[in-house]
This record gives structure tokens, C-alpha cells and sequence, in this order.
């Protein structure tokens, strides 16, 4: 849709033409007419102005196919104009889906690099949440080199950009020396008799754990053996997400499952790397998404798109029903990994009830963030009565929390609580501790 109006410039310029109207009716009254034409004259300049810009030949948007949550969405935008005529300014505007970008809008100023070179300018977009960030609209405007008429074109868009789960933590260089040197050379030193498969006896060294020497061996042989043995490979390790109301508040700007898929993804290409089966489960007040187990770090992209359709439920989960069901879909032993918040304590006692029928047979482990906003709260001035209230509820919060986290590790259960940005390096050594020790 193509459409030309005035600029703001053309607008004072017409709405000139009333006050000389009246200043010529007051002190030559035979000459009052010329306002008029005055504010006609230059509404039919820019006119002519905008029709002098010419009609856009061609329009294109450069629209990466993804990108990730925390991350700045950059699209370029290119337009080659009919009429090589000097622009004064030129224009862009976005529509875009308003519950991925909260504006719905974006706003770029076109430039030009030569006299006949095509209009070129960048929009910056900020996601909020993952999903499916589609281009809607874009309007397109330019002005005439006068300065005083709008040309504008207006195109409908069906583009797409898929909103990942941050993963830059992944990508840090210091985790992939980590990993190349823990998972193949570190750790294999570290796990000897820490294993469960049996795979030879060695002479004793120092550093070796005092548990694995064989002591029958080491009589026949008048000397310290100790046992070996090799890490388990092809376990299975499932991360249960909890997308309900209370994972979806926010923390330092991201909601809660944000953070939570961001660690999940970090242990999970540990444990591609490791060789072992990875697998994605959510939930909220019933199970959403259930991803098959893979394998290999060449199918991470995979559990990333997979945790991209994680969406954001605001209500109340069902553990019971969620994981009775998980455990239902596992034939063998796993590692579950849990996350979620504990706030509610109806809530938590359930999830209580359901997690004491799967640890006689997974392991289970359950990742928590802590929540800043009580925190904050609790620590407050207690400058006036309101606050004071304030910071009593926080502590009874807080408390009923310890409280549940208490209880799983009586029950055998490890709890992972930190900060948003320290639970992805926590999880991850939580499980290469779980690897050495052989427990699954």
C-alpha cells in the first residue's frame, strides 16, 4: 500500500498560512486570500515532492533464521527506489509479535552510501522469552528533497525468527578446554576404582583411593594391587523442567525456565560429550513436551530447538501427574534431573509424595535458584510497619522453602540452590561428581 503526505515541516509551513491570513484581514484586508493560497501552495509542493521521490522498486528484509534469548535480533533492510533523486530522510518501521518483543515495534533509519546506491538500515529487536518471533508488517517512508512530503509503503511480511535458549555459556572457550581435558584426560585419572565396570588391576599409586586396593591380589602377588575400573557410558539423564506460573516470574530480567533450560542445555552437551543419552521433559499442570533421548554432541542443536517450544504456562504444576508419567516412559535406571520452585507448601508436599516412588529406582536431583527479590526483601530497612510486615512474610517464605529442600536431601536427595548465573556451573559438576562416583 502506497500512500504520500506532508512532513511535519510541510505541516508548520501550512499551518503558517491561518495567522497570515489574519495579520493581512487586520492591515490589508483586500490582501486576506493570500493565506489561503499560501497554505495551499505548499501542501501542492508537498505533494509534488513526495510524488518526485518516486515509488520504492524493491524492498528486502534480511532475516536471520535464528537467534538466541538474551541476544539482540539484528535484521537488515535494503530498498532501491525508482527515482535517483537526492532523499532527505528516509525511514523503516517493523511490526513484529508482541509477545516475544513487548513493544511490538521497531524503529531504523535508512542511509545511503552514494548518489544511485539502495537505502540501507539495521533494526535491533529484544527478545524476552523464546518462541517464534514473526515479522508481521513493515512500512517504509521516505522524503522528497525538499524536505516537505512523505512517501510511504507499506508490505506485509511472513517472516519468522526462532527464539533459542541462550547458550553462550557452551560456547565459552574456557568450558571446551574444560571439557576436553575432564571428560578425557582429568577425569579418567580421577574415576579409577570409582567406576562400576571392572576393567584391570594395577600396581598401587599414590592418589589412588585406599577402597580400591585389592588386598587378595596384592598377597599372591607381594604387592599393592588396586582395582580399576572404566566410567559407565550410555547412561540416560532426563532434565524435567517445570514451566508452571512459578518457574515463569521473572529473575534479573529472564523468567525463571529461561535459566533453567539455559543450565539444563549446559549439562546436557557435557553429557553428549560423555557419551551418554540425553532427554528433555516438561511440565506444568500437565506434561507438555517430551523429547526422545539422544546422543552425541552432533544432535545438541536438536535439544536446543526442542527446548525452544518449552512454552511458558502461568499455572499451577502438577507434580503427581507429571512425574508418574515420567516415570512411566523410563525402562531403566536414570538421572532426573528436577527444576523447579519451591514456594507453595500444599504444592511441595505433593511433589514430595510423587518424588519419594521414583528414588528406589533413579537417581534424582533436584536444581533450585535462589529467590533474590525475598532475599532482598528479608534484608530490607525496617524504616516503616509496612516493611516490617513485609520482611516477616518474606522470612516465612524463605523458611517454608528450607524447609522442603531439608526434607528431599533426609530422603537421600541432592539439592542444587544458587544464584541464576551459578546454577548451569553447579549442575554441571553435580553430574561429573555423579560420572566418578559410578552411581548410576
Amino acid at each position: 500500500m502506497i500512500g504520500a503526505y506532508p512532513t511535519l515541516r510541510a505541516g508548520l509551513l501550512i499551518a503558517g498560512g491561518a495567522p497570515l491570513a489574519i495579520l493581512l484581514a487586520a492591515f490589508a484586508p483586500g490582501l486576506w486570500a493570500l493565506g489561503p493560497a499560501w497554505s495551499g501552495a505548499v501542501l501542492l509542493l508537498a505533494l509534488l515532492d513526495a510524488l518526485i521521490a518516486g515509488k520504492a522498486r524493491h524492498v528486502e528484509l534480511i532475516v536471520p533464521a535464528s537467534s538466541e534469548l538474551g541476544s539482540d535480533v539484528r535484521i537488515a533492510i535494503e530498498a532501491e527506489l525508482a527515482a535517483q533523486v537526492p532523499i532527505a530522510r528516509a525511514e523503516a518501521s517493523l511490526a513484529v509479535t508482541s509477545r516475544i518483543v513487548p513493544v511490538g515495534r521497531s524503529v531504523a533509519s535508512l542511509q545511503r552510501s552514494g548518489p544511485e546506491a539502495a537505502l540501507r538500515g539495521e533494526f535491533a529487536l529484544s527478545p524476552v522469552r523464546r518462541g517464534a518471533l514473526e515479522i508481521e508488517r513493515l512500512w517504509l517512508r521516505w522524503q522528497g528533497p525538499l524536505g516537505l512530503g512523505w512517501r510511504q509503503d507499506m508490505r506485509q511480511s511472513g517472516e519468522s525468527i526462532a527464539i533459542l535458549p541462550n547458550i553462550a555459556a557452551v560456547r565459552a572457550p574456557a568450558l571446551q578446554v574444560f571439557i576436553k581435558e575432564a571428560i578425557y584426560g582429568i577425569l579418567g585419572r580421577q574415576i579409577r576404582g570409582e567406576g562400576s565396570e571392572f576393567e584391570a588391576l594395577v600396581e598401587y599409586q599414590p592418589g589412588f583411593d585406599r577402597r580400591t586396593i585389592d588386598w587378595k591380589s596384592s598377597a599372591r602377588h607381594s604387592k599393592l594391587l588396586a582395582r580399576e575400573y572404566d566410567t559407565e557410558r550410555n547412561n540416560q539423564i532426563v532434565f524435567a523442567l517445570d514451566s508452571g506460573s512459578d518457574m515463569c516470574e521473572p529473575v534479573a530480567g529472564l523468567p525463571r525456565i529461561d535459566r533453567a533450560v539455559s543450565a539444563a542445555l549446559l549439562t546436557s552437551y557435557v553429557a553428549l560429550k560423555a557419551g551418554d543419552q540425553v532427554r528433555l521433559f516438561s511440565f506444568a499442570a500437565r506434561p507438555e513436551r517430551a523429547t526422545p533421548f539422544v546422543s552425541g554432541s552432533r544432535n545438541f542443536f536438536r535439544l536446543q530447538s526442542e527446548a525452544a517450544g518449552i512454552d511458558y504456562r502461568f499455572e499451577e504444576s502438577n507434580y503427581t501427574l507429571a512425574l508418574s508419567t515420567l516415570a512411566a516412559q523410563l525402562q531403566r535406571r536414570s538421572l532426573i534431573v528436577v527444576f523447579t520452585d519451591f514456594t507453595d507448601p500444599t504444592s511441595a508436599e505433593l511433589m514430595l509424595e510423587s518424588v519419594g516412588r521414583l528414588i528406589d529406582r533413579h537417581l534424582l536431583l533436584f536444581v533450585a535458584m535462589e529467590d533474590e527479590e525475598l532475599l532482598s526483601i528479608v534484608d530490607q530497612a525496617p524504616a516503616t510497619s509496612e516493611k516490617v510486615g513485609e520482611s516477616v512474610a518474606a522470612a516465612s517464605l524463605l523458611a517454608q522453602r528450607r524447609l522442603v529442600i531439608t526434607r528431599l536431601r533426609h530422603m537421600g536427595i541432592e539439592v542444587i540452590e544458587g544464584r541464576h548465573d551459578e546454577i548451569g556451573t553447579r549442575l554441571m559438576n553435580a553430574y561429573l561428581k555423579i560420572k566418578r562416583r559410578g552411581q548410576l
